[in-house]
């Protein structure tokens, strides 16, 4: 399994303990996996977005719009045509959350239930604040081994569920 997916589930897990709808846990969501997918491309140097470029341009985004902080990461807030509160994909634009969950779906397969019931366990077994301070140190506990290197971009791993229940033993 790509790591991607499994981040993106995860964040939505604890984007929905921390109390946001789950329309809006996805769209958060895709934002979260989106990002950390950026940031390990450039480490790996196949983009040249500068992480300097990058932090202003979200500093000046984020500053005019409402945010709400999920795993580390402020995410500006867009609304759709309904007034459903969801990520802002650039210039007021919402991340609707229907192509984000046929994304988990299809990654997950027949397995979904199971690894998202595994997910939500340990989502439970913290507070909501603590959940979202930690949960992203949480998920490099559980997520696919993959290699680091560029071959690795894009590698599939297992994802051992019984990490996930570790993690929320510790």
């Amino acid at each position: 399994m790509n790591r991607a997916p499994v981040l993106t589930l995860w964040a939505a897990i604890v984007a929905e303990r921390l109390g946001h709808p789950p329309d809006t846990a996805l769209s958060l969501a895709s934002y979260v996996a989106g990002t950390a997918a950026q940031a390990k491309a450039r480490r790996l140097g196949i983009t040249e977005d500068s992480d300097g470029a990058r932090s202003k341009a979200e500093e000046r985004a984020t500053k005019k719009r409402e945010t709400v902080r999920l795993l580390g990461r402020d995410i500006a807030l867009a609304h759709d045509e309904d007034g459903v509160v969801l990520a802002d994909v650039g210039d007021g634009k919402p991340q609707h959350s229907a192509p984000v969950k046929a994304y988990v779906e299809k990654a997950f397969g027949r397995r979904l239930a199971e690894v998202e019931a595994a997910m939500r366990e340990l989502a439970a077994s913290l507070e909501p604040d603590e959940l979202n301070r930690v949960g992203f140190h949480l998920y490099e506990r559980f997520r696919p081994e993959v290699p680091a290197d560029v071959r690795g971009w894009g590698a599939k791993g297992e994802l051992d569920l019984g990490k996930v229940r570790e993690a929320a033993g510790s």
